[in-house]
């Protein structure tokens, strides 16, 4: 695809859509918003909007359509496939690229169709996102990946646990990247010590897909990947897509998750023949406005080039650990080793001593105009084990959160770049970090904790906030 204007990393923050928001802070001043929230979502690209917005004039309901338009719409769907599976060095020919709303729909598809019992034992790491371990839970035993003490996996642990269940392990479930930590896993050693044993694997990339290259075929014959799963939002393209890709053997035989309109080749009173996949597993009018956003911003990451997107975000993980580690007060969760930082994503989870998490993401928003996450960011059990809870502690908190009462519970305050982020943002939030530190206690007076929500807001509550967008 041939851009109108060349993208570069140097240049790529002029194409982000809002970029120039500006948030309005406790004093009732406006400050540019500065996003440090991309493991959660990323912004839209503007070549990506404006893709989508070019593709609206031709969109119609795809698939047996002969109108103009339909022919139009159909193409650029298949089409957008193609650029999902090069992106991901796939064999197109073995394997399947399915259209999803998200990672976390893939993962539950994957669950059913893979058609296993509770006799089967599915392997997850104690750092996924709970998307990647509850549906396993669900579907079969469940059995955890140790860590060692800096929150990375035990990979000797994986291989013991390997060769204890032996063949009843039909599958390791991993993520490619943590969203806690950043910790970018080895996803190809695990998973050829996936195939020694005779497991498949399925890696859950949504934080890996923007930070890093995938490589589905391996690169030495074991270390492919089975399944793998992405999600749009992450990859700077919200517009409620995600792919789940795996062998099309797999979706071939049985029923799909959901049957109904595009799922069937033909259907009477009696009986029912499904078509093929992809087709098989998505049921129902697709979103291929999402489709072809999510093909677009897979574009701008390849003229970009993803080398370029490495060294720039190492660059900021390097610069932000440095001056983060100068404050006394912090306590860091991620690596600080510098010789690690390129095996890691730009995400860095910490807390400030003597500050609740959620009143310090409070804090840098109204005092900063800065948008973190805090909490235990879907993770609780690599949360849990981080901040090294007992058993007697994290049923307290269960207790607590199932009763409503969500003050003091434990979590981090964690900030996650893009590509987009600059050297500039970083020393704007370390001064407003600073400030807080040093008069938490005059800014303590003036801020309220709502029980109802488990926040801190201004006792002055800027109302403005709320004329800002309304439909």
């Amino acid at each position: 695809m041939i851009f109108k204007n060349k993208l570069s990393i140097d240049n790529i923050r002029k194409y982000i859509v809002g970029i120039d928001k500006k948030a309005v802070l406790r004093n009732g001043q406006k400050s540019r918003y500065i996003f440090f929230d991309n493991a959660a979502s990323t912004p839209v690209l503007l070549p990506v909007l404006e893709k989508v917005n070019e593709f609206l004039g031709w969109y119609s309901s795809i698939h047996r359509g002969t109108g103009y338009k339909s022919i139009i719409s159909t193409a650029a769907y298949e089409d957008s496939r193609k650029i999902i599976g090069d992106f991901l060095n796939l064999d197109m020919e073995k394997n399947t690229v399915i259209y999803v709303k998200n990672t976390t729909e893939a993962v539950n598809k994957l669950s059913y169709r893979l058609g296993l019992n509770k006799e089967d034992i599915a392997i997850v790491s104690l750092m996924e996102h709970h998307s990647n371990d509850l549906p396993w839970r669900s579907k079969c035993k469940t059995v955890h990946i140790n860590l060692l003490k800096d929150g990375s996996l035990d990979i000797k642990d994986l291989e013991n646990k390997l060769q204890s269940y032996n063949n009843k392990v039909k599958l390791v479930a991993i993520t490619g990247c943590s969203n806690v930590t950043g910790y970018i896993n080895d996803i190809h050693s695990i998973a050829a010590l996936s195939h020694r044993y005779g497991a498949r694997i399925f890696v859950d990339a949504a934080q890996l897909a923007p930070h890093r290259n995938i490589n589905m075929k391996g690169y030495n014959g074991d270390d492919y990947i089975d399944f793998l799963a992405i999600s749009a939002h992450k990859i700077y393209a919200p517009f409620g897509t995600g792919v789940l890709v795996g062998p099309k053997a797999v979706f071939q035989n049985g029923e799909p998750e959901y049957t109904g309109g595009g799922t069937v080749i033909s259907v009477s009173e009696h009986n029912v023949f499904y078509t093929a996949p992809p087709e098989k597993e998505e049921s129902g009018t697709p979103n291929v406005v999402g489709a072809i956003a999510l093909a677009t911003a897979i574009n701008v990451i390849k003229e970009i080039g993803m080398d370029k997107i490495i060294e720039h975000e190492i660059k900021l993980t390097e610069y932000f650990l440095d001056k983060l580690s100068l404050i006394p007060q912090i306590e860091i969760y991620s690596n600080t080793n510098k010789a690690l930082i390129p095996h890691m994503a730009g995400v860095i989870s910490f807390n400030v001593k003597h500050i609740s998490h959620s009143f310090l993401a409070s804090l840098l928003a109204h005092e900063g105009g800065i948008g973190v996450r805090n909490g235990c960011f879907c993770a609780h059990p690599y949360v849990h084990r981080l901040l090294n809870l007992s058993p007697r502690d994290i049923s307290r908190i269960q207790q607590d959160l199932i009763f409503g009462k969500l003050k003091d519970i434990p979590g981090l305050v964690r900030v996650s770049f893009g590509m987009y982020n600059t050297i500039e943002e970083i020393n704007i939030f370390i001064d407003v970090l600073k400030y807080i530190v040093e008069n938490i206690d005059s800014l303590s007076k003036e801020y309220k904790y709502l029980e109802s929500k488990g926040e801190y807001v201004p006792k002055a509550f800027p109302k403005d906030i709320y004329t800002e967008f309304t439909l």
